[in-house]
C-alpha cells in the first residue's frame, strides 16, 4: 500500500479519540492516508497495541438511509464469508457493532495487512485461478430465496448533455459524441436483464484487483461495503473481464481463460447465455458513468475536488464503454470457444 501524510490537524485528532475510546492503545506515529478509496478514506493507525486501518465514511454518503441500509446487509455477508473461510479482511467488532460512530463521524476498524494490491501489467495466471476460485466459494455459500432483482436503465443522456453544455462542456462533447452508442447499449442492457436467470447468490460486488491485497502469495480481499446479492453469472463475467485486462482496454485472453476455468471448477458450468451476459454487463457501466456525469456537473457533489474526480472518472468509463462495444465481436466468439456456448 502506497502511503499518504494526513496533514490536515483535525483529520490527525479524530483518529487519537478513535484509539482512547476503542481501547486501540496509544498512538506511536503519524497517521497516513492510504491510497484508493473513492467513496470513503482509508488511513493507517499505528498503536503501542497494534496496527489498524481505519475508514472514515463519507459524511454526504451517510446522510442518506439507503447508504446505512446497504452498509446493515454488507455487515450481515461479511460475518457469512468470515465464518466460510473466504480471505477477506473483516471489521472488527466493538461492543458488538461493526460500524462505530465518535462525532458524528462513522467509520469501520481493521487490522491492517501488509499486502499489495496488483497493478494490471503484474496480473498472472496463477492469481486468475485463486481469484476465480475464490469467487465460486463466495457463490456456493447461499442462494436467496428472493431471486435475482431486474430493472431497466432509464437514463436520459439528452437532458445530460444540454446541462452539460453550460456546466461542462468537455462532458458535453463526450456525451454528445458517443451519443448512439449509450443508447444502443442502455437498449441492449434492459433485453439482457428480461432474459437472465433467477439465479442469485452473495455477491461481492467490487473484487477486482486494487481490491485484493496480496501477502505471501495469499489474497486478502478488502472493502466489502458493497456486499449483496446478485446473479452468479453476472458477477463472473465482470470480474474475469476486469482481472484479465478490459478495464486498461487490452484483454489477455488467457488470463479469461483461467479466470472463468477455475471458477467453473469450484462452482459448475456456465448456464447463461455469454452474450446475455455480456450485454447485462454493459448496463452497469452505464450507471457507473452516469454517477461520474452527475458529479462532473455539480448535481451529486459539492466540492471542486469531488467534481474533478467525477470528470476523470467519467472520461474513463466513456472509453470504456466505447472499447467495450468494439471488442463484442471478438469477446463473444472467444468466450464461446471455452464453453461451445
Amino acid at each position: 500500500m502506497y502511503i499518504l501524510g494526513a496533514k490536515n490537524m483535525e483529520t490527525q485528532t479524530i483518529f487519537y479519540d478513535i484509539a482512547s475510546k476503542l481501547g486501540l492503545g496509544n498512538v506511536i506515529s503519524s497517521v497516513n492516508k492510504l491510497t484508493g478509496g473513492f467513496a470513503h478514506e482509508v488511513f493507517s493507525l499505528e498503536t503501542d497495541k497494534g496496527k489498524y486501518a481505519i475508514k472514515l465514511l463519507n459524511p454526504e454518503t451517510m446522510s442518506h438511509q439507503y447508504a446505512m441500509d446497504i452498509l446493515t446487509t454488507a455487515e450481515q455477508l461479511e460475518i457469512k464469508l468470515q465464518e466460510n473461510g473466504i480471505p477477506i479482511v473483516p471489521s472488527i467488532e466493538f461492543n458488538g457493532t461493526k460500524m462505530q460512530c465518535i462525532d458524528n463521524r462513522h467509520f469501520y476498524v481493521y487490522d491492517f495487512i501488509d499486502g499489495k494490491a496488483l497493478a494490471t501489467q503484474d496480473i498472472q495466471k496463477e492469481h486468475c485461478e485463486i481469484i476465480g476460485s475464490v469467487l465460486a466459494n463466495i457463490h456456493k455459500i447461499e442462494h436467496d430465496a428472493d431471486g435475482f432483482e431486474r430493472y431497466e436503465i432509464d437514463i436520459d443522456w439528452d437532458s445530460y448533455i444540454q446541462v452539460a453544455a453550460e456546466k461542462c462542456p468537455e462532458i458535453a462533447k463526450l456525451l454528445k459524441d458517443n451519443r448512439e452508442v449509450l443508447y444502443k447499449t442502455q437498449a441492449d442492457s434492459n433485453i439482457a436483464y428480461k432474459a437472465i436467470s433467477d439465479k442469485t447468490v452473495i455477491s461481492n460486488g467490487d473484487m477486482d484487483s486494487k481490491n485484493v491485497l496480496w501477502a505471501e502469495g495469499k489474497p486478502y480481499i478488502i472493502d466489502l461495503e458493497y456486499l449483496s446479492y446478485t446473479n452468479p453469472y453476472a458477477e463472473l463475467f465482470q470480474l474475469a473481464l476486469c482481472w484479465s485486462g478490459c478495464e486498461h482496454y487490452a484483454i489477455d485472453y488467457e488470463l479469461l481463460k483461467a479466470f472463468i476455468e477455475s471458477y467453473v471448477k469450484g462452482y459448475g458450468a456456465i448456464e447463461e447465455d455469454w452474450e446475455v451476459l455480456y450485454k447485462s454487463n454493459a448496463g452497469s457501466r452505464l450507471e457507473w458513468l452516469e454517477m461520474n456525469v452527475r458529479k462532473a456537473l455539480m448535481l451529486d457533489c459539492n466540492s471542486e475536488d469531488e467534481r474533478n474526480i467525477g470528470i476523470g472518472h467519467a472520461k474513463e468509463a466513456m472509453k470504456y464503454t466505447v472499447y467495450y462495444d468494439y471488442v463484442k465481436d471478438e469477446l463473444l466468439r472467444e468466450l464461446r470457444s471455452y464453453s461451445g456456448k
